[in-house]
């Protein structure tokens, strides 16, 4: 039996693999010329084989590479739009979920094309900009700023949402600022200047979040000012953000005027805020009313205000899997339903804390 080991130094004869199969040489110099020519077209045989098959994989290598490299602009996702949520290892699971792996499955890529998730993904990306970025795994970096600059191309293209947005490329070039100095401490995955790239690119989109000039509407139709104060008011009691009402009130002195309702501004402190955080926290004007307004901003800074979305991520107590609401997920509750409850941002970031 020949050895076939690929040290220089085995014993046994040179073998070739051939069409037919693998053959023996030898170096015998009486051999003749048929043989030596045999030999030839199949080594060269042999070699050619060898280099297509290099090439192959050397291709296949490459486009794996490109796939992930940090300038494409493909999101690295799974066939299946839930994941598992587990936090230690069992005997039929090994490991534990993270946060960026959750990130990678839950396709927040097509989340922000709805009208309805919108608020929570970005919300979502402001969470994990505070204080979950270096958690998050390479890949999934990569896709949170793709992600990224899908929002803001988003709000360039419609107009819309633009204070939130600006509002969350802040606090992420802050915590980018802090975390690169760092970067000797192995908080953030790639190279330095890849970061600092990145950087640049908000510092951009910033700008031009700026430089976004809202049209006046073409139509000549009926317009909120023209509406009966009643309606109006009854339209900003729908607002649930002060700053709302207070943009809306530098439209024009009619709209400035309602939007100074001393009962706007309380049911705004008590939508947000419980009876005993409000009575922390009272404001009596000179003539001995409560400043409603001035109390609904001294508690948004001093609490979270209540947080209100169309559609939210799914927990299932049941199989302990996230998901989105019209997605299937493998449940074997026999009432799947009544096992699924929302999932806040806070919530989402909270059930990948170890």
């Amino acid at each position: 039996m020949p050895f076939l080991g690929q040290d220089w130094r085995s014993p046994g004869q040179s073998w070739v693999k051939t069409e037919e199969g693998w053959k023996r040489f030898s170096d015998d110099k009486n051999n003749n010329a048929t043989e030596s020519k045999s030999y030839c077209k199949d080594e060269e045989f042999y070699k050619e084989n060898l280099l297509l098959a290099m090439s192959y994989d050397m291709a296949a290598k490459k486009r794996k590479k490109d796939l992930l490299n940090y300038n494409t602009k493909i999101p690295y996702f799974h066939k299946d739009k839930w994941i598992y949520v587990h936090k230690a290892s069992t005997k039929e699971r090994h490991g534990y979920s993270t946060l960026g792996e959750a990130f990678n499955r839950l396709d927040f890529s097509s989340a922000i094309m709805d009208s309805r998730r919108f608020n929570y993904v970005v919300r979502l990306l402001e969470l994990i900009a505070k204080s979950q970025l270096p958690s998050l795994s390479g890949v999934a970096q990569k896709n949170y700023m793709n992600i990224l600059e899908k929002v803001v191309q988003k709000v360039l293209e419609n107009q819309q949402n633009v204070r939130p947005i600006k509002e969350l490329l802040q606090t992420l070039y802050v915590s980018l600022c802090s975390l690169v100095q760092d970067m000797g401490k192995s908080v953030l995955v790639g190279n330095i200047n890849l970061w600092v790239y990145r950087m640049e690119s908000i510092l951009l989109w910033q700008q031009q979040l700026d430089n976004i000039q809202i049209n006046r509407p073409t139509s000549k139709g009926m317009t909120l000012t023209d509406l009966p104060a009643c309606l109006q008011l009854n339209i900003m009691q729908k607002l649930s953000d002060g700053r709302d009402l207070v943009c809306l009130g530098q439209v024009c002195p009619d709209l400035n005027a309602l939007t100074e309702d001393r009962l706007l501004w309380k049911r705004l402190c008590q939508y947000h805020f419980t009876e005993r955080q409000i009575r922390k926290r009272l404001i009596i004007s000179d003539k001995g009313h409560l400043e409603w307004k001035r109390m609904y901003f001294k508690l948004c800074r001093c609490y979270p205000r209540k947080e209100q979305y169309s559609d939210t991520l799914q927990f299932c107590t049941h199989c302990h899997i996230l998901f989105w609401k019209d997605t299937n997920h493998p449940c074997t509750a026999n009432n799947a339903e009544s096992c699924c409850i929302p999932v806040s941002p806070q919530g989402f970031i909270n059930l990948f804390k170890y």
